[in-house]
Parts: structure tokens; C-alpha cells; sequence
């Protein structure tokens, strides 16, 4: 691989949930979780190597009390029909402290040329087919139709998040039924939790594929895959396939653990599809592993295969 692909790790710093999409103006646009979970940034550079130090803007802060006041988890940058967006998951000051977790997926508006500078507008939670624990939220366009993929927690399926899909009526309002995409079943999803989230969408070779990420945020956090035929009804369940084992997993030798809730953009030059995700550089030691703040965004090229899948390597290793 050229020199020129070989990325600065970490990237930034103490991102965790990182989100990169390359606009049409040749910018990288970034944003992750900000340790204290109270405010959204975003910062910009042209290239990726360059995000670490570029300016960082706070575009939106939690409210003092009530709604979107807790654990700001997980925003994402999008560009839907000539406007900004933002996805996010907060919690309430109104939950009790036991139930503190109880997330709800909220969108931003932004009609300004440049979201740093730009006005953001709250569009109010993004409501879902339950009104329950839920987070993680990306959107994707599809021959014309605005998908909205999330993780949500159905209290008659055991476990913490399962996957859903729907349709979009707008870019901040879901229409039609939620199809359920993944429950964590396989030995590698449920240690310490029972979890899918941090989903993320990429269209290649006739598919759609959907990465995704499953248990505890330690070093036991890995990555997941979802894929269809592009030609298929993407809210029919049975459209889609699972991979059993995890695409993406810690690596001792290269001291990356827990890598996932990943995007997806391209190199500089666009000839070459980014890994973005974040990891660890040592094994949690003790305590929430959430309030740790050593999960670093890193920036990694990946290839495909003959039969068209993605292979991601391994956390660090050049594909």
C-alpha cells in the first residue's frame, strides 16, 4: 500500500463512535461521542491525517434539564437532499438513576452550505414502532427511498439492542412497519451484553452491506455483517443474511481491542474504500468501560473479496 494510505493512528483522539463522510467540497467532516457525553462537535480537514488538529466546533449542547440532557451517544453527519443532519441518542434528566440508560434517537436540521458554521435546528425524537430503549441511528438512499437502520431494545426479546430497518417519510420521520434486521445470538454478541448497534451502511458489488457491532465496549466489542441483494425488498427480513463469526475483532499484536462502531468513507484520491472505527490501546482494567475515554478513531484502507465482500483485515494490519 502507498505511503500515502498510511494513516496517522490514532486519528483523533478519544472519539469514540467515530462518523467521517468526504462531502462534494473534498472536506472530511468528522464527529464522534465527546467524553462527558454533553455536547456535539464537528471539525473538518482534507484529509484524514489532518482531523486530529483541525478546528473543532461544539454545533449543538445537552439541555440543562429534561429531554437530550444525559449521555449524548454516538452522532452522525449526513447529507440528505441538499441539507445537513444530525442523528443522535440522549437520555433524560427526568429517568431515574437506575433506568439512566434509557436512550431515545433525536435529528438535527442544517440548511447552511457549512455545518460547522451553519444553524442546527431540533426536528425532535425520532420515533419508532417502541417507544423503548434505543440509539445508534444511520440512514442510507436506495433507488430513490430514505432508509433509517438503529438498535433498539424490545422488551419481549431478550437481550439489550437488536437491528431494525424502515422507511424514512422524511429525514427525521419513519413510515411503514420496522423490520427486525438482527438479535445478538452467536457466542461472540452476548458477552457482558446482549447487543447489536452502531450499524453502518455500504453499497457494493450488488449488495448492501450493513456492519454493525455486538458486546460489551471492552476488548470484547467486535464487529458484525448484514447484506442483501441490492435488488431485493430491503424491509423483508428474509432479505438479508448474517454473517456468523465477527468481521472485525481486537488484536493483541497490534494492541487494537474492541475495535467497531465503524463508518465508512473513501481515500483522498477516492480510489479506495476507509475503515473508520474506533479501539482501545490496552484491555479495560477496571470499572464501566464507558466512562473510559481511550477509544480512539482510526483510519484503516480495506479490500474485497472475488465474491464481492469486504475484508476488513485486521485492527491495524495494512489489507
Amino acid at each position: 500500500m502507498s505511503d500515502k494510505y498510511q494513516y496517522n493512528n490514532p486519528i483523533v483522539l478519544e472519539r469514540a463512535d467515530p462518523w467521517a463522510y468526504k462531502h462534494t467540497d473534498g472536506y472530511y467532516y468528522f464527529t464522534g461521542s465527546v467524553p462527558g457525553y454533553q455536547e456535539i462537535e464537528l471539525r473538518r480537514a482534507k484529509t484524514l491525517n489532518d482531523l486530529e488538529n483541525a478546528e473543532k466546533v461544539t454545533v449543538w449542547q445537552a439541555h440543562s434539564e429534561g429531554e437530550m440532557s444525559r449521555l449524548i451517544w454516538a452522532p452522525e453527519l449526513h447529507f440528505i437532499e441538499g441539507n445537513w443532519y444530525i442523528y443522535f441518542a440522549a437520555a433524560s434528566s427526568n429517568q431515574p438513576k437506575e433506568h439512566e440508560n434509557q436512550h431515545r434517537m433525536y435529528a438535527l436540521e442544517c440548511k447552511d452550505a457549512n455545518p460547522l458554521t451553519g444553524t442546527w435546528e431540533e426536528k425532535g425524537q425520532v420515533k419508532t414502532h417502541i417507544n423503548s430503549f434505543s440509539l445508534d441511528a444511520t440512514t442510507f438512499e436506495h433507488n430513490g427511498t430514505l432508509y433509517y437502520v438503529w438498535a433498539q431494545k424490545d422488551p419481549a426479546i431478550p437481550g439489550n439492542s437488536n437491528l431494525y430497518i424502515s422507511e424514512m417519510e422524511n429525514p427525521w420521520t419513519l413510515k411503514g412497519h420496522a423490520t427486525l434486521l438482527s438479535i445478538p445470538e452467536y457466542d461472540w454478541e452476548v458477552i457482558g451484553y446482549l447487543v447489536n448497534e452502531g450499524a453502518a451502511v455500504i453499497k457494493r458489488n450488488g449488495k448492501i452491506f450493513i456492519t454493525y457491532s455486538a458486546s460489551a465496549t471492552d476488548e470484547n466489542y467486535a464487529m458484525g455483517l448484514l447484506w442483501a441483494d441490492e435488488n431485493s425488498d430491503l424491509l423483508d427480513g428474509y432479505s438479508w443474511s448474517k454473517a456468523k463469526d465477527p468481521v472485525f475483532s481486537s488484536s493483541e499484536e497490534n494492541s487494537l481491542y474492541g475495535p467497531g462502531h465503524n463508518s465508512f468513507t473513501v481515500s483522498e484520491d477516492g480510489e479506495h474504500d476507509v475503515l473508520i472505527y474506533h479501539a482501545r490501546p490496552e484491555k479495560n482494567k477496571e470499572g464501566n468501560p464507558l466512562n473510559n475515554p481511550n477509544r480512539h478513531a482510526n483510519a484503516q484502507i480495506f479490500t474485497w473479496t472475488e465474491e464481492g465482500f469486504p475484508d476488513f483485515g485486521i485492527p491495524g494490519s495494512p489489507s
